[in-house]
């Protein structure tokens, strides 16, 4: 028995063993890694390093790597020296589920946050094929053309490497799909229900298209509406300038001498165009000069000055984030709330107030990159720290399924208690 235990290992480590081509790889992957950082990162000298000392210490070992575990290892401890987050290495199976999946053209009009690892639908587009069929939030998406979506949430959330933002993308992905096309989803409905299909058709995403410098053309969408005499404004992308500001302007001015407060959604919210989150700051400082934060990039830095508009609204405000809010969503929310004009209602933010770039290395692990950074006028570094909350508020399924939004009603309740007589 010992014998057939010894050779059994023998044979395993053999097998995990690297062929030539596999090791040249692995040594390219290192070499895309070090130099990406050399000439893309926000400090001539990254995290304050010798950098090409740390390539010299590194490179021998990563050519003696026996296997790829070892070699995204080495890559990962090198990374690990910046002390900077937003730096990662993750293996090729996981790119897969992440860098790899994009969104389709056609929308099934359902949102979806994991949730106690399942992936639970938190809102409907109106007037979707979702909406049509009758989806609610709070069900639960079990499967996607038969292809359970448990194993790769648990997947995707085992490697540290990977944020919410990108696992809710990777989940959302699967949602869509070429336009005319449909998708067959398997729903836990109520608490003690049992499982539904439903073939939902795939069709345009709601909103008006979009374009901006390289971006893709995109789907971006406003809603407001009164919760009493609270406004509220909530839009998926710092995108579309002429139409977002020109809706989020109506909706601050309607509220300027008739609302107890607002509230600004920007749940799922990935950011967008930086300069629109100084002119929807603008309709809440009446001071000039002051500032949501700065941005440093190799060369030179940005600082996010605020003009305040000629009318102000000096009532509450609350914001509203969670994990998929990113970018201009956190310079906006985290700059507000430095500077007093906001209380942020939700989960901590995405912690990428910059985009972060993800690419295939040769070896075919996913590389993870940011090339800037990002502090706050309160002196937060927002690029891998996110945004705190200042009322932590999770959504919940048996919330959801009651027709509860608890971060919403949380806000609601502060300005209600801002506007009482004291």
């Amino acid at each position: 028995m010992r014998l057939l235990a010894g050779l059994l290992a023998f044979c395993g480590s053999l097998a995990a063993q690297l062929t030539p081509e596999q090791k040249e790889l692995n040594t390219a992957s290192f070499e895309k890694v070090w130099t990406t950082i050399r000439d893309k990162h926000w400090q001539k000298n990254p995290g304050g390093l010798d950098w090409q000392a740390i390539h010299d210490e590194f490179r021998p070992k990563i050519d003696h790597a026996e296997t790829n575990d070892q070699a995204r290892a080495l890559i990962r401890e090198m990374l690990g020296r910046l002390k900077q987050t937003h730096f990662a290495v993750f293996a090729a199976n996981v790119y897969e589920d992440v860098g790899a999946v994009s969104m389709g053209d056609g929308s099934s009009g359902i949102d979806v946050r994991v949730i106690d690892d399942r992936a639970v639908v938190t809102n409907v587009d109106p007037g979707s094929p979702a909406d049509k069929a009758g989806v609610k939030p709070g069900w639960v998406v079990v499967s996607v053309d038969t292809k359970e979506l448990a194993p790769a949430i648990q997947k995707l959330k085992a490697d540290p490497a990977i944020h919410e933002i990108a696992l809710e993308r990777a989940v959302l992905a699967r949602l869509t799909g070429p336009m005319g096309g449909t998708i067959q989803v398997t729903f836990l409905k109520g608490l003690d229900a049992g499982l539904t299909v439903m073939d939902l058709p795939l069709a345009a995403p709601r909103g008006q298209v979009a374009k901006f410098g390289n971006l893709p053309p995109t789907h971006v969408w406003t809603e407001t509406k009164r919760l009493g005499n609270t406004g509220y404004i909530r839009f998926n992308m710092f995108l579309d300038l002429v139409h977002v500001m020109a809706s989020f302007s109506d909706t601050v001015n309607s509220c300027l001498k008739q609302c107890d407060g607002l509230i600004i959604d920007l749940r799922g919210n990935p950011g967008g165009i930086g300069g629109m989150a100084l002119g929807m700051a603008g309709f809440f400082l009446d001071k000039p000069d002051q500032k949501l934060g700065t941005m440093y990039l190799r060369e030179t830095s940005l600082k996010f000055v605020v003009n305040p508009r000629p009318e102000v609204f000096m009532g509450p405000v609350a914001i509203l984030v969670d994990g998929t809010s990113a970018s201009t969503s956190e310079i906006f929310a985290g700059g507000l709330k430095d500077l007093g004009r906001a209380r942020i209602f939700g989960t901590r933010t995405a912690a990428a107030a910059l985009p972060s770039v993800i690419e295939k290395l040769p070896n075919g692990d996913g590389f993870q990159y940011a090339m800037a950074n990002y502090i706050s006028d309160g002196g937060q570094t927002l690029e891998g720290n996110g945004v705190a909350p200042d009322v932590e508020i999770k959504l919940t399924r048996e919330a959801l399924l009651a027709g509860h939004d608890p971060v919403e009603d949380a806000a609601l309740e502060w300005i209600k208690k801002q506007r009482s007589p004291q």
